[in-house]
């Protein structure tokens, strides 16, 4: 083995000496960096604050406590309230009596009557020279039906022409009503107005019994002016006309009508 002289001996020492302190200087150096970064980050950490929560609401005051605490009223009782104004509307309205229509000559006629209207009234009233049928008035100067039937298809001129004077009740009470004597003219019904047979016993059964108060249901309205009354059909369907229905209907005693003026008969004939 070679023998390694001594001063290359010390000098390999004293380099792996220097060595050594410079590392051992280094490390120091580098701790105070360590610890330099790690405050910041200890700062920051102190630095960060934690956000507080919302403050506990206030407590309400006896009068909201209590509205809360109350019994609140459920929907279906709000919805039944609110329709009861409607529901007391149509049971108003269902108590009402509901007025029946007139049907047959009755119905018919009140049509008819927008002919005759304008001179015996709206309500049958009278006005000026024409005569009223109101109270009676009609069944008073007309007891028996076919004598109006007759003055009212031929008119007044007519009768003043044939000479015949009372169309009506000879013995009328207050006096008998004279073709003619008011001034006033009545006009043909058939030839002027254009009215049918069957027209002119409608609108003569709308003056009777519902104008002139006529009571229903007698043997007259039975046989004239109700729905099924055996002179109204048989005028309707054509099988008679005022010529012939007292003897197409031979067994009720019909009092001729005719087509010429004749004088009125009395309530007793």
């Amino acid at each position: 083995m070679t023998e390694i002289p001594e001063h290359l001996l010390k000098r390999s020492q004293a380099r792996k000496g220097g060595g050594d302190a410079a590392a051992a200087a280094a490390a120091p150096a580098t701790t105070p960096a360590v610890a330099a970064s790690a405050a910041p980050a200890v700062a920051a950490a102190k630095a960060e604050v934690v956000p507080a929560g919302p403050p506990p609401p206030k407590p309400d005051i006896p009068v909201v406590a209590a509205y809360k605490a109350r019994k609140k009223i459920p929907v279906w009782a709000m919805i039944t309230l609110s329709i009861l104004p409607l529901w007391l509307f149509m049971y108003v309205l269902a108590l009402k009596p509901i007025a029946a229509k007139a049907s047959g000559p009755l119905g018919e006629g009140l049509k008819v009557y927008s002919n005759c209207g304008s001179c015996h009234g709206a309500g049958g009233e009278g006005i000026g020279s024409a005569y009223a049928f109101t109270n009676g008035s009609v069944i008073a100067t007309f007891p028996h039906i076919e004598d109006q039937l007759r003055w009212v298809k031929l008119g007044s001129a007519e009768y003043v022409s044939a000479g015949v004077q009372i169309p009506g009740d000879p013995n009328r009470e207050g006096g008998p009503h004279i073709a003619g004597a008011s001034g006033g003219v009545m006009p043909a019904a058939g030839k002027g107005l254009g009215l049918s047979d069957l027209e002119i016993l409608e609108v003569v059964c709308h003056e009777r019994y519902d104008l002139g108060g006529a009571e229903q249901g007698t043997e007259e309205f039975e046989l004239w002016c109700s729905p099924e009354a055996p002179a109204y059909l048989a005028l309707e369907t054509g099988e008679a006309t005022f010529d012939d229905v007292h003897t197409v209907i031979a067994d009720k005693g019909i009092i001729e009508i005719g087509s010429v003026p004749l004088a009125g008969s009395s309530a007793e004939a």
